[in-house]
């Protein structure tokens, strides 16, 4: 069975990123697509700052990355570039960790000033770990995601129709492997 992974690189479980998530997972689900989830800031920090690739709970992490066919990263833009956190996972993957994988950046930013962070910052790093198939990044700005009372967020539509067409890539990405 095909799975989708996504790896959450933001330090705050609670922050508009979980909106763009929460909104990918939903559709993911509607369409039967299992998927896991590795919210990387619950890893344990002393494995990840020290680089404990034996750690059980980076394997595992790790496992989680090695057994997908779609790796959607998704981070919050912090100095022009994703998240340190995210970052020191990455730097405990293998070296061709990526290799083969379907690969969907999703970012969020104050502001539309650093939408280029996905090319010019996540993609090296990528590229360094093979990773050669990339879906269309969504990069959302901090006001297209509005907090709801109930702790629930709300998608402007033109964000929820670019994360449409991203999730539709995937889907169509997992149909082509299934058939394969």
């Amino acid at each position: 069975m095909p799975q989708v992974v996504i790896l959450n690189g933001s330090p705050n479980p609670g922050s508009r990123l979980t909106g763009i998530t929460q909104y990918v997972e939903s559709h993911l689900s509607k369409e039967g697509i299992s998927f896991n989830h590795i919210m990387v800031a619950s890893l344990p920090a002393e494995d990840l700052i020290h680089a404990r690739f034996d750690s059980p709970a980076i394997v595992e992490a790790s496992s989680l990355v090695e057994s997908a066919d779609v790796v959607i990263i998704a981070s919050p833009v912090y100095k022009a570039s994703f998240t340190g956190v995210l970052k020191t996972f990455l730097d405990l993957l293998p070296q061709k960790g990526l290799s083969g994988k379907f690969v969907t950046p999703l970012f969020i930013g104050g502001t539309i000033a650093h939408l280029l962070s996905i090319d010019y910052a996540l993609k090296p790093v990528l590229s360094a770990l093979n990773a050669k198939h990339f879906g269309s990044g969504v990069y959302a700005t901090d006001s297209q995601i509005a907090r709801v009372d109930n702790g629930e967020f709300e998608l402007n539509e033109e964000l929820q129709e670019r994360l449409n067409s991203s999730v539709a890539e995937i889907i169509e990405e997992l149909q082509f492997r299934k058939n394969k």
